[in-house]
């Protein structure tokens, strides 16, 4: 694969990246052709010393999302950064897009149910003001205690899954770099 060649497809395969950084990442890559070709190699070699020129997009595309997602956050960053890290390899796919899920997953039903455990202590504040709607109510005093206590351990409850879901966000920036500077080692 001559210099041509090898820019017009990693030019291609930069999709997703604004043209600014592009030109940047793309002059690179002419400057890493113009030093081997003044050291006297041949554009081959050079392509062939780079690597595939589709990896390393992959690679650049993965590293300006996770990138992105640390200097702004927002979901669809996130998930950019994600899907990013996980076209870099098999193992990901298969072996940490499960157990990612599962974990997810977990956090969401725990804001859930502290969403859930609010809204039901509400309800039992308001139970003993409804006798109609609401039997076996016996204490009017004792349902408002109740259900502050239920809508305080739900708001706490809510307040520790929000932490732990920042905690595992900071976890999976640090895995997709740690996984980008493997990616990036094993092909030197």
């Amino acid at each position: 694969m001559n210099k041509r060649e090898f820019m017009k497809v990693f030019n291609e395969q930069l999709k997703g990246i604004p043209e600014q950084d592009k030109k940047d990442i793309l002059y690179d890559y002419e400057e890493h052709f113009t030093i081997g070709m003044n050291e006297g190699r041949e554009e081959e070699d050079i392509a062939k010393s780079l690597g595939h020129p589709k990896s390393l997009a992959k690679e650049m595309r993965a590293n300006y999302m996770i990138t992105r997602v640390e200097e702004s956050f927002t979901v669809g960053n996130f998930f950019r950064a994600l899907f990013a890290s996980l076209g870099l390899g098999f193992f990901n796919l298969v072996f940490i897009l499960g157990p990612f899920i599962a974990v997810a997953a977990t956090i969401f039903a725990l804001f859930v149910s502290g969403v859930a455990f609010i809204v039901s202590g509400l309800f039992v504040i308001i139970a003993p003001f409804f006798p109609n709607f609401f039997d076996n109510v016996p204490s009017p005093i004792l349902g408002i205690f109740v259900g502050l206590a239920i809508s305080s351990l739900g708001g706490l409850w809510t307040i520790g899954t929000v932490y732990l879901s920042k905690w595992f966000y900071l976890i999976t920036i640090k895995y997709f770099k740690f996984n980008l500077s493997i990616i990036v080692n094993r092909r030197k």
